[in-house]
């Protein structure tokens, strides 16, 4: 099938009037094509319609690229995958060693959920990472995989030491400007000179553009247009890419663990989600900042590469009924089913998984009721608490540890997995680790 028998366009425009989306933008590669739609408005207040050359955040999508300035270096002989952190930044605190291929791959083993605004100025990273000895330690670093914000920051701080520049101006030097993209911003002074987004909620603009500037290598604050992130991704997909070796982009791809049991399975490689369709593994990357929601997948093999770019509502629908399609008509990829609870409920022993798992962001409450039934009371901590009240949420179990909320939420049933040996798992993974306290 190719992009000039599609109808992105009509497709595009039904979806989001049919689920209530503020503004989205779709750009898609395959076969040497291109082809790009955008609908919606970029802020209820002003109805200014998105276009295609509107910008949205990419949020930690921004992590590829990050992963990308690491593998620079790497290719210039100045880094090691398997050096540790500590001896390219003999200033980090972390409760121990920890590689720069650990960081890329989320498996550094310490929280990584670490959100302090450090201000504005060209130290905001430095000082966020002079803040890390304080994080405490949830595994052997390589040992399991929890997504890590941190330690991309710790990996920006690197590329900052190595190249003498801020981040955001390395970002700039070594791939916005190469890829030759027009329409990029690294911060909202640069933003404010297009067309972009602002992110809602409730059909209303959120309070703030973007996250705290210490957070930028994770993805606080990078926008594009959809076609610009595409570039990148047709880059990564390319034989001879233009910003780094061949082999080395291809070893980011290459898998380095297995998540545990979330409902799907998935491997993680340099910066890349691995995620096994039937068909194929399909790359790629989500990004969120605050109304903002995007989303990157590539099949590598097939040369095929789809970008989606929302700024208010539940984007699944989207993801669902037109990236995946796009996916399967291109590149011959079926996603997996989505989890849902089994139709006869499984029985839980409530004592093994009852208890209190926390992070610094997160408290997760597990306890039964009369019935044998599990429940969970969420409540946001430390720089989440004022982002939302705490919610009680039924688990069914879908497997082994495995459970997933009873009640569908955006269309979706969220998978939780209880992790750990013995009688009673130490931890409770929800993409992060919660200890159990």
């Amino acid at each position: 099938m190719s992009l000039e028998s599609l109808n992105l366009q009509a497709d595009l425009d039904a979806l989001v009037a049919a689920h209530g989306i503020t503004g989205a933008s779709l750009a898609v590669a395959a076969g040497g094509e291109v082809a790009e739609a955008a609908a919606g408005v970029l802020n209820t207040r002003t109805g200014q319609p998105a276009t295609p050359d509107s910008l949205f955040q990419i949020g930690s999508i921004a992590k590829p690229w990050t992963a990308t300035l690491v593998f620079q270096l790497v290719a210039e002989g100045r880094l090691d995958l398997d050096q540790t952190a500590q001896s390219a930044l003999p200033e980090l605190k972390l409760p121990e060693p920890v590689t720069i291929r650990q960081l890329l791959a989320h498996t550094g083993g310490f929280e990584g959920d670490v959100f302090a605004d450090t201000g504005r100025g060209d130290d905001a990273i430095e000082k966020l990472v002079a803040l890390l000895g304080d994080v405490p330690r949830l595994a052997p670093p390589g040992a399991v995989w929890s997504y890590n914000n941190a330690g991309y920051v710790v990996l920006g701080r690197i590329v900052e030491v190595l190249r003498g520049l801020p981040y955001n101006a390395a970002l700039r030097a070594h791939l916005i400007a190469p890829l030759g993209l027009t329409h990029a911003a690294t911060s909202a002074d640069e933003a404010i000179l297009y067309g972009t987004a602002v992110g809602h909620a409730g059909g209303e603009p959120v309070p703030v553009w973007s996250l705290m500037r210490s957070n930028d290598p994770a993805g606080s604050s990078l926008a594009m247009r959809a076609r610009d992130l595409l570039a990148f991704a047709r880059a990564h997909l390319a034989e001879d890419p233009p910003v780094l070796p061949g082999p080395l982009a291809r070893l980011m791809r290459e898998p380095q663990i297995t998540l545990p049991d979330l409902g799907r399975t998935s491997r993680w490689g340099l910066g890349w989600e691995l995620q096994e369709w039937a068909g194929g593994t399909v790359v790629g990357h989500n990004g969120s900042t605050p109304g903002q929601a995007a989303a990157l997948r590539m099949v590598p093999e097939a040369g095929v590469a789809v970008v989606l770019l929302t700024n208010g509502g539940d984007p699944d629908p989207l993801m669902t009924e037109l990236v995946e399609p796009l996916l399967r008509d291109l590149a011959g990829v079926t996603a997996p089913e989505p989890p849902v609870p089994p139709s006869s409920p499984l029985p839980v022993d409530v004592e093994r998984y009852a208890g209190r798992y926390v992070s610094d962001v997160m408290a997760w409450e597990v306890a039964g009721d009369e019935a044998g039934t599990l429940w969970v009371t969420v409540t946001p901590l430390g720089a989440m608490a004022a982002h939302g009240e705490p919610q009680r949420i039924e688990l069914a179990r879908l497997r082994g540890d495995t459970f997933v909320f009873a009640e569908a939420r955006g269309g979706t049933h969220s998978a939780v997995a209880f992790v750990g040996d013995g009688d009673r798992p130490g931890f409770l993974h929800t993409g992060r680790l919660n200890v159990r306290v």
